[in-house]
Parts: structure tokens; C-alpha cells; sequence
């Protein structure tokens, strides 16, 4: 259990923390609640908050939210049930780091592998088998009351292919993820399983590296954008699992404005190929104006997108040279700038501060998530001043521009909006499911 987590619209909800608010600009007063134990029976007390944030802050310990917390300064535990944190600076999406599971104070630098991880949350951990399968049974002391699952398997199946069949044999009970139209007319059609499709909060993209000179060059990133319709991509390869997006926040989020995106059209992306200066050397022929490598994930869904890519792509004289990898090949070379054009995913998008993460010149990683070193200063007057705005009203609007400008001068190329899908046994009840994607509704779930 964090002290908050985020709810559909991008805003923070309560968990640990009974209430919260700003005292000053830098300073955030958070009073927990009274009833929270630990698996162990043990109270969630302030103290357990403060010794987990120093642990993940602590640099020698590598956590992998090290950098979530790089504005946080210090905290302070005035009494046991309240905890204040002082930043270093204003910092308005602070609150989206406050997702941090919170661990007892003697255990937040112990090893998962010498003991046991002890939370506050509705389950905990009886076996884990890396690389196999994690099994967890109810928190007795949970504050709402144990969950009436008595035992939740959650398998590690890699194969979409193997899942699908596991979830049709009963195998397995339960499946949240995106799933190919015909594989889910399939599930649909099954007497023993349910499916449901709702909204979430994650964004399918074209990432263009600016390091190229040709995708540094914003006509030709708006020539490839009108040369894309996204709208066909998502009935051929997503079906109503998908709809079409224009920025990184959905339409359910609260900072989101809606902003024109271009129309697709090859007569105009052809025109604007023309003015930056790739005149195609044989008019509708054969030959292309230039090639590009495109990057991918070996995933069959991302293949079938590379191709269809290509094909659009290639009616405007641009000629992609798809390169297929696994993910830790792909994320690796992402990361490092190693890539021309590819896809990703931006998956749980909360605060709209992720514009600044992946847009801001200063957010080069390690720094942050700029992995196409795009570079603008109106992007960065913006995104500086949304980060340090708190009040609502002006973020809003302050984020209204960022979004107006980013589908002007495209740093990424926003493709589709991933709905959840969820197939589950008819057995199961009461799961509702988070846009984020993560799987705290199953604390209320029960089977039948």
C-alpha cells in the first residue's frame, strides 16, 4: 500500500494517506491513516514512511524510483501519523511519486532474497519461483477486511500464444492485456469466459530521433503524420480495443484539450517531402526518396504494425527497413539513441508532467525520458512552467498550450489509445478494472 495511488482521470487517490495538501510551495503534509497493519500485524506508521522514501532516495540501494523522489529534500515525521516532505523546489506532479509501497522500517533495506517482502496491501507474498510464478494469499490484517480470493497464482506465461490457450483450457482464470481482434472474437465466443474493454491511460507512439537530420526536419515528421491514418490502423490491427489519439492524455484525463491533428493525405505528405527537399528521384515509381530504419519489438502485433507502416509509408516514397528485436534488446537501444524510428508504448500515463520527461532538452537520459533528444525552447518555457504551477485551473491551461504545440511541432507521433481488456473466468466477480493497468481491483473480486 503507497500513500496514494492514481485514479482514471490523473489525479491521486487515497491509500495510506487519510488526506494530504500543500503547505507552501516545497513543503507537503501528508496524515495517514490509523487502521493500516503490515501482514505481520504490525501498524503502518509514520516512521515506516519516512525509512522507505530514505531507502528508495538512497543511491547505494539503486532503487529503479531513485529518480521519482529527485526533488524531494527531506521528510519529517512530527508525530506518528503524519509525515511532511520538503522539496527542493516546487515540483506540482510530486504527488505522482507518492505511489511508493511503503515496507516496515526494519525492512526497507533488507533483500527481497533474504526475507520475505512484508506490505500493508491487500495481499501477501506465500512462494515466489523467479521466472515461473508468484503466489500470494490474504493480508488477515487488511483494513477493509481480507480479500475473499484465498489463493492468487499469477503465472509467468511469455508466449501471447500460450496465455490465449492457457486462458481457454483453465490453465489460467484471468487475462488483462491488449489482444488481436480475432483472438478476441474468439475469447467472446467462449461459454466459460467474460470479457470487458474499458478505458486506460496508456499511448501507443512514434518515436523519431532528432539526432537524424531528416526527422529533425518538422516537414518531414508531419509528412510521415499525414501519410499514417491512424484511424485505419486501429479497426485492422485493434479493433474496439484501441481508439484513435492525438496527444499522450486521454480524453478522460483532466489536464487533456483536444487539438487537431492532421488529416491524412499522401498528396499532402508528398508535398511536404518536396519542400524539405526529398523530391522523389522517379515520381510514382519505384525508387524511394529515402530510406529510414525502423525498430520494433519481435511481438506479432508489432510486426503486423511495422508492416502496414511500411506500406503507408512507402506511398509517399519513404522506404522503412524494419528491424525486429526482442525487448531488452529494443528498450536497450531505445535508451541509448540507437534508433532512427520505432514504436513504443507509454503505459499508465498519470501526471502531465510526462511532457516535461519526454520532451524537455534538459531530460536527455540518464536525466530523464527524452530518448529522441528532441530540443525546443517553447516546449521547455512550457513544461518548466506546469511543473512548478500548482494550482489546478492554471496547470490546466498551462498544459492546454503543451499539448497544441506538441501536435504542431510533433516530438513524438501519437498513434492509438490502448482501452483494458480484460477475459476472465465467468466465475469471477466484483473485478473492476483500473485504466492503469495494475491489479488492485482484484482485492474486491471474489469467485463463484
Amino acid at each position: 500500500m503507497a500513500l496514494t495511488r492514481a485514479d482514471g482521470a490523473g489525479g491521486r487517490v487515497s491509500e495510506l494517506a487519510r488526506s494530504w495538501e500543500w503547505l507552501d510551495e516545497t513543503t507537503l503534509r501528508f496524515r495517514l491513516r490509523d487502521d493500516v497493519r503490515f501482514s505481520d500485524g504490525r501498524p503502518v506508521r509514520a516512521a515506516d514512511v519516512r525509512a522507505t522514501y530514505e531507502a528508495v532516495r538512497d543511491a547505494a540501494l539503486a532503487s529503479p524510483r531513485r529518480a521519482t523522489l529527485a526533488s524531494l529534500a527531506s521528510v519529517e515525521t512530527p508525530d506518528d501519523l503524519t509525515v511532511v516532505m520538503h522539496l527542493t523546489a516546487p515540483d506540482a506532479a510530486f504527488p505522482d511519486a507518492t505511489s511508493v509501497a511503503i515496507l516496515p522500517a526494519d525492512a526497507t533495506r533488507v533483500p527481497a532474497e533474504a526475507s520475505p517482502p512484508i506490505g500493508a496491501g491487500p495481499y501477501r507474498l506465500l512462494e515466489m519461483r523467479r521466472g515461473d510464478r508468484i503466489v500470494l494469499g490474504p493480508n488477515p490484517f487488511f483494513a477493509p477486511g481480507p480479500p475473499a480470493i484465498e489463493r492468487l497464482i499469477l503465472r509467468i506465461v511469455p508466449d501471447a500464444v500460450v496465455r490465449v490457450l492457457e486462458l481457454e483450457r483453465g490453465g489460467v482464470g484471468f487475462l488483462q492485456e491488449q489482444l488481436e481482434p480475432e483472438i478476441l472474437d474468439r475469447l467472446r465466443a467462449s461459454p466459460r469466459l467474460a470479457t470487458s474493454i474499458t478505458a486506460g491511460t496508456s499511448v501507443a507512439y512514434l518515436a523519431f530521433n532528432f539526432r537524424d537530420r531528416r526527422l529533425a526536419d518538422r516537414r518531414v515528421r508531419r509528412a510521415i503524420a499525414a501519410a499514417i491514418d491512424p484511424a485505419l490502423l486501429v479497426r485492422a490491427l485493434l479493433g474496439p480495443t484501441a481508439r484513435p489519439a492525438t496527444g499522450l492524455l486521454t480524453p478522460e484525463h483532466w489536464a487533456y484539450a483536444a487539438v487537431p491533428r492532421i488529416a491524412p493525405s499522401r498528396r499532402r505528405a508528398r508535398r511536404l517531402l518536396d519542400r524539405a527537399g526529398f523530391v522523389d528521384p522517379d515520381g510514382p515509381g519505384p525508387a524511394a526518396r529515402f530510406r529510414i530504419v525502423y525498430k520494433t519489438s519481435n511481438q506479432p502485433g508489432r510486426r503486423r504494425l511495422a508492416e502496414a507502416l511500411q506500406a503507408e509509408l512507402g506511398a509517399v516514397g519513404i522506404a522503412l527497413d524494419v528491424r525486429t528485436y526482442e525487448w531488452g534488446t529494443l528498450f536497450a537501444d531505445i535508451r541509448s539513441g540507437n534508433f532512427e524510428l520505432a514504436s513504443l508504448t507509454w503505459v499508465g500515463i498519470a501526471d502531465p508532467d510526462l511532457y516535461r520527461l519526454a520532451y524537455h532538452s534538459g531530460m536527455e537520459p540518464p536525466a530523464g525520458l527524452n530518448r529522441g533528444r528532441y530540443a525546443s525552447r517553447t516546449m521547455d518555457r512550457l513544461t518548466d512552467a506546469g511543473h512548478r504551477t500548482l494550482e489546478p485551473d492554471r496547470r490546466r491551461a498551462i498544459y492546454g498550450r503543451v499539448q497544441h504545440w506538441a501536435a504542431h511541432d510533433l516530438p513524438a507521433l501519437p498513434l492509438w489509445w490502448e482501452d483494458r481488456v480484460v477475459v476472465a473466468t465467468k466465475r469471477l466477480h466484483g473485478f473492476v478494472p483500473r485504466p492503469s493497468g495494475d491489479l488492485g481491483g482484484l482485492a474486491a473480486a471474489r469467485l463463484e
